[in-house]
């Protein structure tokens, strides 16, 4: 079989993770059916060697403008692709000449980024993502939590969605950080004190806010113990230009000091931060699977997260769970971990052995299997028309 792979968005935070790994782990898997990577040659080259049977079609037109769908559209029908899949939710309509899968990080955008559009784009973004979903013949979730959120909120049955965990990228699989390493943390970027650590995207639903009050409050319990007296808060992430909020905080909180905003870092020195951190902290309020927990348990660092969303279904009891908003519940959860000696070695070990059971090569062998189910007819028997209602009526 042929299928295509949209690997437009591979230079994006999350989505182009999870296309380069899949990717990859689909070259180690299968040597046998074509393979046709759509997008401009240098995103395509960011994946990689590929073996024989992939192939980069050059597409520079972004897929969120009309031309890039109808062009999108004409390669796909030109290369007489048996299967499409299209790694990130979406809700333009595709209009293929094929059946199509797709992958469903999480419903976000119908969550906190639908809070600053109109009633009537709300209402027409959810109506036409509901019947992306329903014309796709699979969708893959990344989590338990993100396919039971796709069948509450659009009505698509249980046996269409499938679950394929995503994993670490390899480069946090190096081992832990070297003396030379750490000297590099002291010498570029002027870290020599202990440190506790949060590394993603800046948002309002990561609930960084929450983090720093924690803190503030952390600093103000450790300086009456006359513990950790140098202990900072390093907070790794993009766009902090959007959320102006988060200084206020660090000022209004007293620990201007003690709060350094790194911005964005390349994973071969993220790595050095996660293995030198005290802990990691992570209380979202919304994740579809939840990486960066995974990434420090890869490196020993014990992991305070958050107890809502799929958090506790990838971290299992390899970390501290927290109501995320409830800051007193942050800052002790934070004060037990960073003393109780005994507590780090267990969350260590656990953590360890939590990171192993996620596996790419394990996401893309359920994936593969599907894309074979859906080209031999049977996924194609299970998928309605467009538009049509399925598991529930019609809004």
């Amino acid at each position: 079989m042929k299928i295509a792979i949209d690997v437009r968005r591979i230079s994006e935070f999350g989505v182009g993770t999870y296309t380069r790994n899949i990717v990859r782990a689909l070259g180690r898997l299968d040597q046998k059916n074509e393979y046709c990577l759509i997008g401009s040659p240098e995103t395509v080259a960011e994946i990689g060697p590929l073996p024989a049977n992939f192939q980069a079609v050059p597409l520079r037109e972004r897929d969120t403008t009309i031309k890039g769908h109808l062009d999108f559209r004409g390669l796909v029908k030109q290369l007489h692709c048996d299967l499409t899949h299209i790694p990130h939710l979406f809700w333009t309509p595709r209009n293929l000449p094929c059946p199509y899968v797709m992958t469903v990080h999480d419903l976000l955008e119908h969550m906190y980024g639908a809070r600053d559009q109109s009633s009537l784009k709300r209402s027409l973004h959810f109506t036409l993502t509901r019947r992306a979903l329903r014309g796709a013949a699979r969708i893959f979730a990344v989590s338990k939590f993100t396919k039971s959120e796709i069948e509450k909120v659009f009505g698509i049955p249980s046996q269409r969605i499938e679950v394929a965990y995503n994993a670490i990228d390899e480069r946090f699989l190096h081992g832990h950080a070297s003396e030379a390493d750490r000297q590099l943390l002291a010498e570029r970027y002027l870290v020599t004190h202990p440190f506790l650590l949060y590394a993603g995207r800046i948002s309002p639903h990561k609930n960084v806010m929450r983090i720093i009050e924690a803190f503030s409050a952390l600093k103000a319990e450790l300086e009456k113990e006359d513990k950790f007296p140098d202990l900072k808060l390093i907070i790794i992430g993009d766009e902090l230009s959007k959320q102006p909020g988060l200084r206020r905080t660090v000022v209004r909180s007293g620990v201007q000091n003690d709060v350094r905003f790194m911005g964005f870092v390349p994973i071969e020195v993220l790595r050095i931060f996660y293995d030198a951190a005290k802990i990691f902290v992570f209380p979202s309020l919304y994740e579809g699977f939840g990486l960066p927990p995974l990434e420090a348990m890869a490196h020993g660092t014990p992991v305070v997260a958050s107890n809502s969303s799929s958090l506790p279904e990838v971290v299992g009891n390899a970390a501290v769970l927290v109501n995320p908003e409830n800051v007193f519940e942050i800052r002790r959860a934070l004060h037990r971990v960073l003393l109780d000696q005994p507590l780090r070695e267990k969350l260590k070990q656990r953590g360890y052995e939590q990171a192993k059971k996620f596996s790419w090569d394990a996401a893309a062998a359920k994936i593969l299997a599907a894309y074979e189910d859906v080209v031999a007819g049977s996924g194609a028997e299970k998928r309605p028309p467009e538009g049509t209602p399925t598991g529930r009526a019609a809004d």
